[in-house]
């Protein structure tokens, strides 16, 4: 079965890769321009995959300086139907300009190129602005490293550029591994619990077998909808999961695990009726016991609990943006959601072998889960519900479990290890869920640190700098033009409530108190996409980006930093080197 469904999954991803389309040509052939020294002017274009530029066909002009002969690599000899034997470059071709001027200047590239699949292109007009007052002197560079090194792009493009090599095995491998290292991260923490309370559901009925077998289930599932809503959103260049993040769909999905919950407590024929109560139970029986029911939830877990937007994904989704290969690229993220799935598979291989032999012991173990999957409950409506309720939501699953755990009750005299083991746990509980209370009564807003008013503040500072919100393209190139005049540089930071790992850089990251410094000598701006508005795909499109976290700079001198960008979580420590460099 396994092997129809990969074979099944691969046969449609080849035909949507059968029917691609030329691309534009400003896709096709990516250009950009760069200060080598104040005397020179690299110019460079990427070239996508099957497609090429003609040697001969390439005329430069410069505003505001004098442009010397331009030193043209050699090229590849082709020979072409229109022009006979020709030479011509792909992948990549970097071409130096000789210049004569100072402070910024605009160049203007005219070139041609083709596709193999029989289309050629009309002369292109690109054009990119260049201080060469911000550049070094001549010979400066060599001095300092000794042998020059290749523009770096940023670490999306360099997962991108993986595929450019053609070795389909290096990139599934590259792409396992990606998903393992992204296995460890919050996006994937929430289907734990999801996938365990679907095996405890069964109690002692599962074999080991049969338990890895409902876990391959939902791994499968995962992978099959992580791959596929991957190349819809790299043909379409949305992340189409952004759309399901809202009130009504996430409200809808925690109900289930409510519901769910509710059964492992045995409360469903005192809170549902019982014709309801009976369909209920049909369905958590189902998914039990049915495969692709078990499949459906993991394509729901995927689209709903895991829509966070890491280098590898958006690395991903950037090659098929810009090849339309949707076969790679989505056997790429096929492979990255199992590698993101093992964790899951060692769930379902050893959850048999863990859990305790029938006796009151199972109900006790099934309440945890239903404390567990309340838990998710919570943590999926997190991102549309006010912080105090959050809060407060938080302090009740911590305080009831804790009662439940006698936390209040004297122990007996003859109590054994693990009577007074449950007991600890369930004070410390008592004790945490208190604190949380008393944090939503004294106006505390972070759940990490409820008792912060105690300090005479409400924490002002814990999440860091305070950002400008930008509402559309207009108002941030607004923005930009302002900060240029000012000679300050920029960050622009993408954000949306949904976003796990946009929470994170704002917790760990931003409130460092070296890295919210360096922040403080920026004009900081920040795009809110949560709401997923035609603005903000305008803004996500004009930065090639597919959703949040994704950070943008640019320098005092009003340029954009490409080689800096940010995409996913980044501690501090790796984040601080990369605005010293902003602020050189």
């Amino acid at each position: 079965m396994l092997i129809r469904f990969l074979f099944l999954l691969l046969f449609a991803l080849g035909g949507l890769a059968r029917a691609e389309e030329p691309l534009d040509p400003q896709m096709a052939f990516r250009f950009s321009a760069r200060a080598v020294d104040a005397k020179t002017i690299e110019a460079r274009w990427q070239i996508t995959d099957q497609y090429y530029m003609y040697r001969d066909k390439f005329k430069f002009t410069l505003e505001g300086g004098t442009l010397g002969v331009p030193k043209l690599p050699p090229g590849k000899v082709k020979e072409d139907e229109i022009f006979g034997k020709v030479e011509v470059y792909r992948k990549e071709v970097k071409i130096l300009l000789p210049v004569e001027g100072s402070g910024p200047v605009t160049l203007k590239a005219i070139s041609q190129g083709c596709w193999d699949g029989g289309i050629c292109y009309p002369p292109i007009n690109q054009e990119a602005r260049i201080d060469l007052a911000a550049a070094p002197a001549p010979g400066t560079a060599a001095a300092v490293s000794p042998a020059p090194t290749p523009a770096a792009g940023d670490e999306t493009s360099r997962i991108a550029g993986l595929f450019k090599g053609d070795n389909l095995a290096l990139v599934l491998v590259s792409f396992f591994g990606f998903g393992l290292l992204l296995s460890l991260t919050p996006c994937v923490f929430p289907m734990i619990p999801i996938l365990s309370g679907i095996i405890v559901n069964h109690g002692h009925a599962v074999s080991h077998l049969r338990s890895f077998v409902l876990s391959l289930a939902y791994v499968l599932g995962m992978a099959a909808t992580y791959a596929a809503v991957g190349v819809a959103a790299g043909l379409s260049g949305t992340l189409l999961s952004a759309s399901l993040q809202n009130a009504w769909v996430l409200g809808g999905f925690a109900l289930i695990f409510v519901v769910l919950s509710l059964s492992m407590f045995g409360f469903y024929e005192l809170q549902l009726p019982a014709a309801l109560q009976s369909r209920v139970s049909n369905t958590a029986n189902r998914q039990g016991g049915s495969l692709p029911a078990i499949a459906l939830m993991g394509a729901l877990s995927a689209l709903i609990v895991g829509p966070c937007v890491a280098a590898p994904l958006a690395g991903a989704l950037l090659y098929i943006a810009q090849t339309g290969n949707a076969a790679l690229g989505g056997a790429a993220l096929f492979v990255m959601a199992l590698g993101m799935g093992v964790p899951l598979l060692l769930v379902g291989a050893f959850s048999r072998t863990l859990l305790p032999k029938s006796g009151p012991w199972m109900e006790g173990v099934s309440k945890f889960f239903g404390v567990v999957m309340l838990a998710t409950a919570l943590w999926l409506v997190s991102p549309v519900v006010p912080i105090w309720v959050q809060m407060l939501g938080w302090a009740l699953l911590l305080v009831i479990p804790a009662i439940y755990l006698h936390a209040l009750d004297p122990l007996p005299p003859q109590a054994h290890g693990w009577q007074r083991l449950g007991k600890g746990l369930g004070v410390l509980l008592l004790l945490g869920g208190a604190a949380m209370l008393m944090g939503v009564l004294g106006g505390a807003r972070d759940p990490l640190q409820p008792l912060g008013f105690l300090r005479g503040g409400i924490a002002a500072d814990a999440h860091g700098p305070t950002f400008e919100r930008v509402a559309s393209l207009e108002h941030m190139n607004a923005r930009l033009a302002e900060s240029k005049a000012a000679g300050k540089p920029v960050m622009l930071d993408f954000y949306a409530d949904w976003c796990v790992s946009c929470k994170e850089m704002e917790r760990f990251t931003f409130a460092d108190p070296k890295v919210a410094t360096r922040m403080g000598q920026m004009v900081l701006l920040q795009a809110d996409v949560t709401a997923n508005s035609p603005a903000d795909a305008e803004l996500l499109k004009r930065f090639g980006l597919f959703g949040p976290p994704g950070i943008i700079f640019w320098n005092a001198a009003g340029s954009e930093l490409v080689d800096l960008r940010v995409i996913g979580f980044q501690p501090a420590d790796k984040f601080l080197p990369t605005l010293e460099r902003v602020l050189r």
